[in-house]
């Protein structure tokens, strides 16, 4: 449908001051500054183009504690994310397939999009040999980045909202053995849509993500070690209505530590060699049979069972 060079630049800056108010409570202000230069040669010279965008994103941390080996902080802050170069210099739709819109004049994407963030939490280690820490958590993008199965890209689409709550916990019962855990559960939605779509759901947001992994190694010739993660099932399209299916995967590791700089390692990627998917998508596809296009769920499925041997050596 088209053919495009890209070439995609950009420079940051980043200051923070951190201020001891009092015994227990301190402030950090920081403030980035990001620019960016985006040039697309395009096959067609309409489309082409070079276009720079800057932002300024100021944060702001208020930490308060310790009491009880337990500190508490309140965070907030700007970003951005940046949208695709060939959308920010399209001036015409390239797609000769839409013969009623192919052609027509279209409004370029905005380079950088502006996200709002806000948390607040607590980081304890009041229980021996454990380090947790709880975070309630929104964030307000501009726009979302939502991906178009006939072009292969994503494109913007509307304004949302993101809330969330993360666990975290890290515990070390003994000297050689470590065992982390991390619990995250979010809600995402459109803030704002029309006609156009049938709901305000995210697709592809995850809204449940669990990883539990275990560590030894007390220093000496073998450690090993074991992480599982799963993915919680999720809307693929704006009402709901297609749903992914949940995801869980294991991976081991054994080392044997040869000498001080030398290192080989094994790993089983997909222990249970589970048939599940990275990534899943709904929207129309047509093979070439078929008479019309058929909407359905397209997948990109995760790895099988999987050995990995590797061979680590320091200077």
């Amino acid at each position: 449908m088209r053919e495009d060079s890209v070439k995609e630049s950009s420079v940051s800056l980043y200051g923070e001051a951190q201020v001891q108010w009092l015994e227990k409570f301190r402030s950090v202000v920081g403030l980035r500054g990001d620019a960016y230069r985006f040039k697309v040669n395009s096959d067609n010279p309409v489309n082409s183009g070079e276009v720079s965008d800057h932002i300024f994103s100021p944060k702001l941390a208020l930490i308060f504690g310790p009491w009880a080996k337990t500190e508490y902080y309140a965070n907030a802050g700007y970003g951005f994310h940046s949208n695709d170069a060939r959308g920010v210099t399209a001036r015409v739709n390239p797609d000769f397939r839409d013969a009623a819109n192919f052609g027509a004049t279209v409004d370029g994407s905005t380079p950088l999009v502006r996200a709002k963030g806000y948390e607040l939490g607590l980081r304890s280690a009041l229980v021996p040999k454990l380090q947790t820490s709880l975070a309630l958590w929104q964030l307000d993008l501009g726009s979302e980045l939502v991906f178009v199965g006939d072009a292969g890209t994503t494109e913007p689409s509307f304004p949302s909202r993101r809330t969330g709550i993360e666990w975290a916990n890290y515990w070390t019962p003994t000297r050689a053995i470590t065992v982390d855990a991390d619990l995250a559960l979010s809600r995402a939605r459109f803030r704002r849509i029309d006609a156009t779509v049938p709901g305000s759901y995210i697709p592809g947001a995850i809204e449940r993500t669990l990883s539990l992994g275990a560590t030894w190694d007390d220093g000496g010739t073998w450690s090993g070690g074991m992480r599982l993660r799963y993915f919680g099932p999720r809307a693929l399209i704006e009402d709901n209505s297609v749903r992914s299916e949940a995801s869980t995967i294991v991976n081991l590791q054994g080392a044997y530590r040869i000498d001080r700089k030398t290192k080989l390692s094994l790993d089983i990627l997909n222990v249970f060699d589970s048939d599940v998917s990275d990534i899943d998508y709904w929207y129309e596809s047509q093979l070439a049979a078929e008479p019309a296009p058929v909407s359905d769920i397209h997948t990109h499925p995760a790895e099988p069972r999987t050995l990995r041997l590797t061979l680590r050596v320091s200077f």
